[in-house]
């Protein structure tokens, strides 16, 4: 059965050192800290890469963040992918749970958070799965 949990998060990104072997389109590398709030109250570090000039509406980034915290009453941890591209200004953005990541009661935890930006302010549905032992 698919379960749902919303709210908002706050995040701080901080730029990175730039790895200088890279040739060709820079690179900028990001640390990410979130807060989520709501059906999931969590914490989460993780890294972001990014390429691309958003100012022209192209570009893309990836992310990895680990998320500890309670989804819906369940403490455990997780990670989360994200997958994310900008073209002519149109955003394509994916972020699923990293199979097999989820410890304590997420353990199997599987599902897709959307991420959604109002006017700066950041919210998220996530709709996911627990399997029957984990509930």
């Amino acid at each position: 059965m698919t379960r749902h949990a919303e709210g908002t998060f706050d995040v701080k990104t901080t730029p990175l050192a730039a790895d200088d072997a890279v040739a060709g389109t820079p690179l900028g590398r990001y640390s990410l800290v979130k807060q989520y709030h709501g059906g999931l109250e969590a914490t989460a570090k993780g890294e972001m890469l990014s390429a691309g000039d958003p100012k022209s509406g192209n570009a893309g980034y990836v992310a990895i963040e680990h998320v500890t915290g309670t989804l819906n009453g369940h403490t455990g941890s997780f990670a989360l992918q994200h997958i994310g591209t900008m073209e002519n200004g149109s955003y394509k953005l994916s972020v699923t749970v990293v199979p097999g990541s989820g410890t304590g009661q997420l353990t199997g935890l599987a599902g897709t958070l959307t991420i959604l930006i109002d006017n700066g302010k950041h919210s998220y549905t996530f709709e996911y799965t627990l399997p029957t032992a984990a509930r």
